[in-house]
Formats: structure tokens, sequence, C-alpha cells
């Protein structure tokens, strides 16, 4: 058999641990045999990163802009123990976040629907996917602990000198205060990412804020929004049948129990880090959740939401069998391999891409699957598969 061509590369990001032993089985199983496969190769893994001092990150974002596809294996984030264990000569930064920053992303997240793994909100029918903007807010705010009775204000000093102050309250007694930002650049990007999602997958877009109690910062997401979509992707809206509505994040929380799914749901950062968490889990898995890096430029990078499965890997290296569900990394490949194949006009390649996935689901509904999925599902005498034996699986199927 002919294998498939590929005209340009996907750039690929090797990372971790179990899901590093994943991407291997993956490769050699369900794609080389059939792909002639072209990848401009990093190796994210967290020892090279320290020999690199982390260059390799950078490396791989900046070719992410030049081919404009990537797709990234699960990396390890290091903390206090990660520094020990591996001799780092400092704590590295998220790889996930480095790459969000250059290619100024959205993070689009949504589940994998398999018949026989039936969400908790019983009429959620299709998937729901969460665009989680990725700057600012409480995860770049500033925190003070107030010991006692005084003021506290904000102030802005203008490059002339001349200050603005607003009063954030009076103390009478110990307490605690929180200064937080956005830059409208970053929430412009966050429109664009969300608006041209929703064009490219054909689904409603869902905005929700709460713009009545936050009438200057939160209704500035709003208004940038509104401004955005009116200037730029109305036509184009109507023209693919979808549409936009912004909603308060509350009224959006009680809709979304009551649908049936089948749209995007952008959030404000720290809402789209607790609701995405909701969306997975109560659709059944983490390990059952895509994950795609969209750039307003066009770059898009394709991973697991999960992390490296550490408790797995020290099972592998004993030598002890584990049963490591790969799905949400066998869809990181075939969606870049889509999208590839899409910019490519490679048909063939997006082809192959949908029969990876199709077999992959086939298998589960079929009964054969890793066993964190054998206990939540509801097919009778699931057949429990090791990590290699459930891959093999669905190579079968292919």
């Amino acid at each position: 058999m002919d294998k498939i061509k590929m005209t340009t590369p996907l750039v690929e990001m090797d990372g971790d641990e179990m899901t590093r032993i994943l991407w291997k089985m993956i490769k050699e199983e369900l794609l080389e045999p059939y792909i002639d496969l072209k990848t401009e190769y990093y190796d994210l893994g967290l020892e090279h990163r320290n020999e690199t001092n982390d260059q390799v990150t950078i490396d791989s974002a900046l070719a992410t802009k030049k081919y404009k596809v990537a797709v990234k294996c699960a990396t390890i984030t290091p903390n206090a123990a990660r520094m020990d264990e591996y001799d780092l000569k400092e704590m590295w930064k998220s790889p996930n976040g480095t790459i969000r920053a250059i290619l100024d992303g959205t993070v689009f997240r949504a589940p994998i629907v398999v018949k026989g793994i039936e969400p908790c909100v019983k009429n959620w029918k299709k998937p729901i996917t969460i665009a989680r903007h990725a700057y600012g807010d409480v995860y770049k705010g500033t925190e003070m602990k107030i010991p006692g009775a005084g003021k506290v204000e904000l102030v802005y000093t203008a490059e002339d000198g001349s200050q603005t102050k607003e009063l954030v309250h009076e103390f009478d007694g110990p307490g605690i205060v929180q200064g937080i930002h956005n830059i409208k650049k970053s929430i412009e990007s966050f429109a664009r990412s969300c608006f041209s999602y929703a064009l490219d997958t054909k689904q409603d877009l869902w905005f929700a804020t709460k713009d009545t109690i936050s009438k200057k910062y939160d209704h500035t997401f709003k208004d940038i929004f509104q401004e955005i979509f009116d200037a730029e992707y109305e036509e184009k809206f109507k023209e693919a049948g979808i549409e936009y509505f912004y909603t308060l994040i509350d009224d959006a929380v009680a809709r979304v129990m009551k649908s049936e799914g089948g749209y995007i749901w952008a959030c404000k950062n720290y809402d789209g880090d607790v609701m995405s968490d909701m969306v997975s889990s109560a659709f059944g898995s983490l390990a059952m959740m895509t994950s795609v890096l969209v750039s307003p430029e066009g770059y898009y990078e394709y991973e697991a939401a999960h992390g490296t499965v550490q408790r797995h890997y020290y099972k592998h290296l004993k030598g002890e069998e584990t049963s490591t569900n790969s799905v949400a990394t066998i869809f990181a490949w075939t969606g870049a391999l889509r999208k590839r194949g899409e910019l490519d006009g490679n048909k063939e390649l997006m082809e192959f891409a949908d029969r990876l996935e199709k077999a992959t689901i086939d298998t589960i509904e079929a009964g054969e699957m890793t066993k964190d999925l054998a206990l939540i599902t509801t097919i009778e005498n699931p057949t429990v598969l090791n990590s290699e034996g459930f891959i093999k699986a669905i190579a079968k199927r292919l």
C-alpha cells in the first residue's frame, strides 16, 4: 500500500512520562504504517528543556508560526519535588504558558463523545466546547494582606506624571486586597480567535461575563467582543447560519445545564479554567477531552487536555502493566493531521484523520477500552485492555 504523502511538515513537540511512551506507540502503530510522516521534531521532555535552558520550547513555538500546525505531547510543569527529581537548573515555566504567550492564542477544549460513556447531565447530546482566554485576571494578580485600619486605593500614573485614583476600600481592621488587569490587545485577540473558530467548526458562540457587577472591567470584554463582531464577523456568521450572543455568566451556567450542547462557550481566564473541568468531568473523563490552541493569525497547536500520567509511568518503569487512556493524545494527532491536510489541500490526509478517529471510537463502543473508561461505561462486560493492547485494537480496526 502506498503511504499518504505530506507536502508540509507538522511541528512535533514530544513530552514527558507515560504520555511520551504512548506518543511513540501511536506513531509506530497508527501513523507511520499509513503516512509518510513529515515532522519538525522538538523534544520538550523536561531533561532536554533543562539542557537547553528552555530554549527548545521557544524554538518549537516559533516553528509553529512558520509551519502553522503543531501537535504536542503532555509535558511536566516543574514544582519543588520535580526540581530535585530531575536536578533542574531552575523551576522552568509551563511549556503551554510559554507557547500560548508566543502564539497569542485561545485554548478550545471539547469532550470526545462516545456511546457507552454517558454524560452526568442527561440532556447533553453534543459536545460543549470551552474557549478560555489565556491571559491576565487573577493569574497575573497582585495581592496584599492588610494588617489593620487604613485606606487602599488604585492609582494610575500616566506617562506625563498625572494621576487618577479610585478608592478600593476604607479598612477599619485587617483584611485582604487583590489587583488584577488585562490588556485590550489580548482581549481583541481572544475575541477574533473565538469568532474564527466558531466559523471553522460551524457552531454557535456564547460569551459570558458579569458586566452587571463589573461595569468597567467585565463590561470592556463585552464591548470589545460586540465591536469586533459587528465590524468583522456579523455577515460571515449569517452566511454560515450560526449565531453569536452575549449573556451573564450565571445565566450561561443555567442555560448550559438545560441545553443539548453543540456550541462554543467563551469564558474569561478563571471562568474557563473552572468550566472546562466541569464540562470534561460531567462528560466522563479528562482523558476524553481535545484541546487546541488557536491564534488569530491562523496558527494551530493540538494537544491532550490532561497531564503526563506520572503514576502509570512509575509502574511502567518497574515493568508493571498499565492501562493508560491514549484517546486524547490520538485526537491531538488527528486534529493536527486534518488541519495540515486542510491547509495543504491534502484530502487523503484529512480522510485518514477521520478514519483514525472513527476506529478509536468504534473500538470503545465495541466494548474494548482502558480501565478508566471500563469503570464508568454503561456497556456490559467491557474488555479491559492495557496501554499497548488498546492502541493495537485500534490499529486492527484501522
